[in-house]
C-alpha cells in the first residue's frame, strides 16, 4: 500500500509534482495550488491511498522536489 498526502494550504505553486508525477498531481486554475487528484480534504490534508508500488517512483520524486515539503509519501 502506497499513502500520499499533501497539504495543500501550505502550496506555493511550483508546479513541481505536476510535472515529475502528472497522474496524480494536477495544478488548480482557481487559486494556482496543486491538487492531489482523487482525494477529499481532512482538516487541511489531502490523502490518497494506492494499493500497488508503481507511483512510488513518481511521487517520491515529486515530493523530494517540492520547496516546502508538503508532500509526504509511505510504503506500508
Amino acid at each position: 500500500m502506497l499513502i500520499i498526502t499533501l497539504q495543500r494550504e501550505k502550496c506555493i505553486g511550483c508546479n513541481y509534482c505536476a510535472e515529475f508525477a502528472p497522474e496524480y498531481f494536477r495544478m488548480s486554475r482557481k487559486d494556482g495550488k496543486s491538487v492531489l487528484l482523487r482525494t477529499e480534504n481532512k482538516k487541511g490534508f489531502y490523502t490518497l491511498k494506492i494499493p500497488n508500488h508503481e507511483a512510488f517512483d513518481a511521487c517520491d520524486k515529486a515530493a523530494k522536489a517540492c520547496p516546502v515539503k508538503i508532500i509526504t509519501v509511505k510504503e506500508i
